[in-house]
């Protein structure tokens, strides 16, 4: 077998054309992280100008991110067998379409159907890059870096999203927040089959048709039911479906033990330190987005800022977190233990949880700190992951490896939220005095809602208690968000030992041929 890279370098090194080959895949996994948080300003000018019902709002703002975590591990099940490149163009062909679709759509139902096929379009895209990735840089060290960057642009692409949809939304409209995709994925389709190389399992076998349900009836009810409970409580109509979900999944994980052919073999998990990188990757972003549902709240609630302003804010903390992961994996390779740099990522990161904690309601400076340590910390850490789990992985079966970290950091985000913002909630509840109306006692926009309703100081009383509450229950989130990072920490120091860069067996065992 031959390796499908054009290396210009010696001794396996990346040349010119991998590194631009890098570029052109940054554009796709930019644009599918931009379009999480794309929709934040434009969601107001779609709903005067299609009047969407209360559920169809929700299903446009939710169809994207549902869909794609849904689809996750049969696309790079899928990449894997029929081709990474081949997977990423197709995809990129039907991001564009829907994108196109969206943009000009006429009725809420035409908008949650393109924004559904994007989500499929980005399922496709974000495994097939990271694969490609691992079919491209095989040397550890490039290969580290190359990954550095791949996180660093996907965290600055979910901060970009926000900030773009309300530059685009305040000079144009709505509809040019999906337009903004067409270049890049007409780039793509230009310039992928010129720089970046063709690549799959040799020896896939027959792809299990029976896992696709599987899998998805795995992970929807469970992101399902782990989204609304921060909001909503720990209703059974929420914990049915995680309960449902948790069933589908392990009737997966037997599927997977006992298929001839599975979707996603058992044997990844062999690999030493692919199953750490997985459960802690979803750690990280169990506290990114446990921080988040608080951080965004209180920009604009507590501390009176516009949804522009807050963004635009937001956008400063993104300074250290883009040396983070160059500076983690420098560290590596110049031979620090990984555990020790990951257990670091998860110290700093709890020490930002421990930062948060001190906010009082008036606490702009050491809120945007706090930010940018945590995520910092939480950067190193994923990059350090991923690495570890591509490197650790089997080349043939990059796009499946893949799959599962980024199914994981859905998972995490979601529970993240959960958790963290059933505490937070609690919290808040818990201190609002039992004077005040009922819809204040709910979350701190109710609380504010009707403060606006009320007479001069009458309001103004009302919501300096709601604030002060919601900050309390920030207070108590923070704290067992450090709790669970230093946990995490821990098990970093005792499972990821003797794990630094390296070339390992399977990075060394083959390559694929090209198609």
């Amino acid at each position: 077998m031959t390796n499908p890279t054009s290396n210009d370098s010696p001794g396996g090194r990346a040349g010119r054309r991998e590194w631009t080959a890098l570029c052109v895949l940054m554009l796709p996994l930019l644009l599918v992280s931009m379009d999480v948080s794309v929709l934040y300003f434009a969601i107001p000018a779609i709903s005067a100008d299609l009047e969407p019902s209360g559920t169809q709002q929700l299903w446009i703002f939710d169809i994207y991110a549902f869909v794609l975590a849904g689809l996750l591990m049969t696309m790079g099940s899928l990449g894997d067998r029929i081709g990474r490149r081949r997977l990423l163009l197709i995809g990129a062909a039907a991001f564009g379409a829907a994108s196109l679709v969206a943009a000009y759509a006429n009725s809420a139902e035409t908008l949650i159907a393109a924004r559904a096929v994007l989500g499929i379009g980005g399922a496709t895209l974000m495994p097939s890059t990271m694969a490609l990735l691992r079919t491209m840089f095989t040397h550890p060290a490039e290969r580290a870096k190359a990954i550095g960057i791949w996180s660093g642009v996907m965290t600055g692409g979910i901060a970009l999203g926000s900030v773009l949809s309300g530059v685009l939304v305040q000079y144009f409209w709505w509809g040019s927040v999906f337009l903004v995709n067409l270049p890049a994925m007409a780039l793509l389709l230009l310039l992928g089959p010129v720089l970046l190389p063709e690549s799959r399992n040799p020896e896939p076998g027959r792809f299990d048709l029976l896992s696709v349900p599987l899998s998805m009836a795995a992970v929807l009810p469970v992101v399902y039911g782990l989204k609304e409970i921060p909001s909503e409580g720990w209703h059974p109509r929420y914990v049915v479906p995680i309960t449902v979900g948790l069933l589908f999944a392990a009737l997966f994980v037997h599927r997977q033990r006992t298929a001839a052919s599975p979707m996603i073999s058992p044997a990844l998990f062999r690999g030493r330190g692919f199953a750490p990188a997985v459960v802690l990757n979803l750690v990280s972003a169990l506290a990114m987005m446990g921080s988040a549902f608080f951080t965004t709240q209180y920009l604009q609630m507590v501390l009176d800022k516009s949804a522009m302003e807050a963004a635009l804010w937001a956008l400063l903390p993104s300074v250290p977190i883009g040396m983070a992961a160059p500076a983690a994996t420098a560290l590596v390779q110049r031979g620090v233990d990984r555990a020790y740099v990951v257990t670091a990522g998860f110290a700093v990161a709890a020490a930002g949880y421990g930062m948060l904690a001190l906010a009082g309601t008036d606490s702009l400076w050491l809120l945007l700190a706090a930010c940018g340590v945590l995520a910092s910390g939480i950067v190193m850490v994923m990059s350090q992951m991923t690495d570890l789990a591509m490197g650790t992985a089997p080349v043939e079966q990059a796009g499946a490896a893949s799959s599962l970290l980024e199914t994981g950091q859905e998972f995490g985000g979601a529970l993240g939220m959960a958790v963290l913002g059933s505490i937070g909630t609690a919290l808040y509840r818990h201190e609002m005095p039992a004077s005040a109306p009922a819809e204040a006692h709910e979350t701190l926009g109710g609380a504010l809602a009707v403060a606006g309703r009320l007479p001069g100081r009458t309001g103004d009383a009302l919501a300096a208690t709601a604030r002060e509450a919601f900050t309390t229950g920030m207070h108590g989130a923070a704290i067992a968000g450090a709790a669970v990072l230093v946990l995490a920490a821990v098990a970093s120091a005792v499972t990821l030992r003797g794990t630094g860069t390296r070339r390992t067996p399977a990075a060394t065992a083959g390559m694929e041929t090209a198609a």
